[in-house]
């Protein structure tokens, strides 16, 4: 076996660290998938429409932004009903590497309120990073 042998096959997109991501190919490559699911949906082609949404939840791309959102945004140090916050670079990437749909069981909301500029309150549900997982782990 030559040392070329090992790089054989499609690359799988994992940068190995959260900042070696190359965000512009993430998003191109969701925005493309997206773009599919659009047309395919447009022309009635719903066994495609699947095909491409279970392409898009399980790439790396996919995982990778949907972790960005939750975790670069405003709202990113208020945690949820589990208390837990990716806050450093290492925890973002292994969520990442731990989401799937397998086992996958929704978890509460948790309900806060918060002042508005009329003197009243506002409900806000902030949902949980992570969720139950059916079997142990």
């Amino acid at each position: 076996m030559t040392a070329n042998a090992a790089c054989a096959g499609a690359p799988s997109g994992d940068a190995g660290h959260w900042h070696d991501i190359y965000w512009a190919k993430c998003y191109r490559e969701v925005r493309r998938l997206q773009t599919r699911i659009f047309k395919a949906t447009k022309e009635g082609r719903w066994g495609k429409v699947k095909a491409l949404q279970w392409l898009l939840t399980h790439s790396f791309n996919g995982k990778a932004l949907a972790v960005r959102r939750v975790t670069e945004n405003h709202g990113k140090k208020t945690p949820g009903v589990d208390k837990v916050t990716w806050s450093t670079p290492d925890a973002k990437y292994r969520a990442i590497k731990h989401l799937s749909r397998h086992g996958y069981a929704p978890r509460p909301l948790r309900r806060i309120y918060i002042p508005k500029s009329n003197g009243k309150m506002r409900a806000l549900g902030i949902p949980t990073v992570i969720s139950y997982c059916t079997s142990a782990s």
